[in-house]
């Protein structure tokens, strides 16, 4: 089975860290749930307005029909779309059924203890494991803005974790998700994944895993499924990400912007009635009592079926010192946690997404995720900037 990325977040700020909803739950119009308490090449920030899916398919000589019927399948490298400007991702109406979701695997995404090992000065110990912690249920009420990401790759069907972040240019009506680069393009030795979706408070109730079998979809996708319409991620992940080691995990991150399956046409933030802020401040980690993580864990001893979450103090991380410095905590979270988000308490008291899980050890002790600064920022102001107006 594949691996992924770690999160974690730090002990003092249990309460604080938790999401809660504060009025009606998905069977209601809207959640209203809430918190309580270097630029880098964005991809798709020079496509222009966003063109007809047909035809940017035809562009590629797809032809829509054929690729909804199965045309998606055909991963020859020559063909596979790799620039920024290139993502194509055409709704397949009723492709994530519960069952296809429940078979997907994280991608692969580890880090071997030699790769982790090359202090640059500034790395601190490895910190000590942090047993994740199953979320309170119902997820609406606890964890709205989280949710599980769901794309296929050559190898299959994959699964990763992402955030509802709130979107500046549409207040109140993002339809943003924050994950990780490596959920959504493969890197220097591939191209964008395919039929990406995003599931908010997937498996609301933590069934599991047996009980999911046969599941109505309004039981394991509360509010629906929304498919990635346009994506952003870095220049460096595009061109030197990879499935193993630390390469291009200091700019893992990815933005997805989102429209129902159901056509809908609500927004992502007003559906399930919760978004998070992102910052972009890359405080030092001395400055940061606790960060926490939050994810769909897949990969043994865990099967994707339930949320869980880890609390730490962050510590740095450095991969080269010609990159940016990464925090790190404990977290025994595994592969399908990658994407997550990591919060933490703002000096406002409120929470913001500072993080996301990245990468981790194969023995899954703990989590690295990006420091979000001006690269990070030049991306998701990209995504923002493109629909401004038109959420």
């Amino acid at each position: 089975m594949r691996s992924i990325r770690p999160l974690v977040v730090a002990t003092g700020l249990v309460t604080a860290l938790t999401l809660t909803a504060t009025a009606c739950g998905p069977s209601e119009d809207e959640a209203n749930a809430k918190p309580s308490s270097t630029a880098s090449q964005a991809a798709g920030s020079d496509a222009g307005d966003l063109a007809d899916i047909a035809d940017r398919l035809k562009e590629h000589g797809i032809d829509v029909d054929k690729w909804k019927n199965g045309a998606w399948k055909n991963w020859d490298k020559d063909d596979w779309l790799r620039e920024a400007k290139d993502f194509v991702n055409p709704v397949i109406e009723g492709l994530w059924k519960p069952e296809r979701i429940q078979e997907a695997e994280p991608p692969a995404r580890t880090m071997s203890a030699s790769d982790a090992a090359a202090d640059q000065g500034v790395t601190d110990p490895e910190p000590e494991p942090v047993e994740a912690e199953a979320e309170k249920t119902p997820y609406h009420d606890y964890a709205a803005p989280v949710g599980k990401i769901v794309f296929d790759t050559p190898e299959g069907q994959a699964v990763c974790s992402g955030t509802i972040v709130k979107d500046p240019a549409n207040p109140g009506k993002s339809n943003l998700v924050w994950t990780a680069g490596h959920c959504v393009h493969a890197g220097q030795e591939g191209g964008w994944f395919r039929n990406i979706a995003f599931v908010p408070a997937y498996n609301d109730s933590a069934r599991s895993a047996n009980e999911l079998n046969g599941a109505a979809s309004s039981e394991v996708a509360p509010y629906g499924v929304f498919w990635a319409d346009w994506v952003t991620t870095s220049g460096e992940w595009i061109t030197q990400g990879a499935t193993t080691g630390g390469a291009g995990a200091p700019y893992d991150y990815a933005v997805l912007h989102v429209t129902p399956e159901d056509g809908s046409g609500k927004s992502l933030e007003e559906t399930v009635g919760a978004a998070l802020p992102v910052s972009f401040g890359t405080p030092a980690v001395a400055d940061i009592d606790a960060m926490g993580a939050w994810g769909y864990p897949a990969a043994p001893p865990f099967d994707g079926a339930k949320m869980y979450k880890c609390i730490d103090k962050p510590g740095r991380l450095s991969i080269s010192p010609e990159q940016p410095t990464m925090y790190r905590i404990g977290c025994t979270m595994t592969g399908g946690s990658s994407g997550g988000g990591w919060f933490a308490e703002q000096e406002d008291g409120k929470l913001a997404l500072v993080s996301n899980t990245s990468i981790g050890p194969v023995t899954a002790g703990w989590l690295a995720g990006p420091s979000l600064g001006e690269g990070a920022e030049a991306v998701f102001t990209s995504m923002s900037d493109k629909f401004a107006g038109r959420s």
